[in-house]
């Protein structure tokens, strides 16, 4: 009688040398064609000029500790989810790269039979396809007159790669501090929040002392492996950088949960996006320069 095992060993990528996607076996447990978005809609959106930007990463590989590619982008959940829901609360979206390349998306991970993410993706695609050049347009975002409400970073391993140096992001980051404007992210986008320690010293990181929920380290570690999503162990894990730096990560595991400190909002995982979207939108709607 044939097997009906899924292989749970990294799925070999032939665009790239020595590079894999994750198992057949671990995207049967991680992925999903609908997700758990219930319904929520808006009936008194925002209405006014304000947007917000999304950072999203423009690369596909990671290089593992043993040398081999991780083929990876940005989670398509924990992106479309989340822009769907402050899309649909009156906030449209500039999307940047850090190179202006196209954004890369871990597309196994797509869920094709949800209309609203799908709708969300068609919506915004020629945007994932010509994102700005986050260099371009920095001016016009931390100006005295910037259009944005606040910054959005996904997640997805791909974050992973030059977001967490870069000085650029760092400069919006340290914008919406300094102008009390919002930032979003969830799962492995937290790592965007080390850029603001480039150049500093430990005790100058602006995000000391915040309260986060990210991706653990744990998974990675250890089930990431087991069911081969990964071909290898990351050369650093997100929730170790942060908690040196003094960020308090609430979470152990994966249900979901979302956490607001301050005006800095985010999510466990890609089980988080749906949460993480109301959340967000029921904060700034509460928020007076949003009625």
């Amino acid at each position: 009688m044939a097997s009906t095992q899924l292989d749970n060993k990294p799925a070999k990528d032939l665009a790239e040398d020595n590079a894999f996607f994750p198992s057949p076996y671990s995207l049967s447990l991680y992925t999903s064609k609908k997700t758990d978005y219930d319904g929520t809609t808006y009936e008194h959106p925002y209405k006014g000029e304000k947007k917000f930007l999304m950072i999203a990463t423009d690369e596909r590989y990671i290089m593992m500790k043993n040398g081999k590619f991780f083929s990876t982008g940005n989670h398509p959940v924990e992106m479309l989810l989340p822009m769907f829901h402050l899309d649909n609360a009156g906030f449209k979206f500039d999307i940047a790269t850090l190179s202006g390349n196209p954004v890369k998306l871990e597309m196994w991970a797509f869920p094709t039979e949800d209309k609203t993410v799908v709708d969300t993706y068609e919506k915004y695609k020629d945007q994932l396809k010509n994102p700005y050049n986050l260099d371009d347009i920095l001016e016009k975002i931390v100006s005295k007159d910037s259009p944005y409400a606040g910054v959005f970073i996904p997640g997805g391993h791909g974050v992973l790669a030059h977001i967490p140096e870069s000085t650029s992001v760092k400069k919006v980051l340290n914008w919406a501090l300094k102008n009390d404007k919002y930032i979003i992210t969830l799962c492995h986008g937290p790592a965007c929040l080390l850029s603001a320690s480039v150049d500093e010293k430990p005790e100058d990181f602006p995000f000391k002392d915040y309260t986060i929920c990210v991706f653990p380290d744990s998974l990675d570690t250890g089930a990431n492996q087991d069911i081969g999503y990964m071909p290898g162990q990351l050369k650093w894990l997100v929730g170790d950088r942060l908690s040196k730096l003094g960020v308090k990560v609430l979470n152990q595991d994966i249900t979901g949960k979302c956490h607001k400190d301050r005006k800095l909002l985010t999510g466990d995982s890609p089980l988080a996006s749906n949460n993480l979207g109301k959340l967000a939108v029921e904060t700034l709607l509460a928020d007076p320069e949003f009625k």
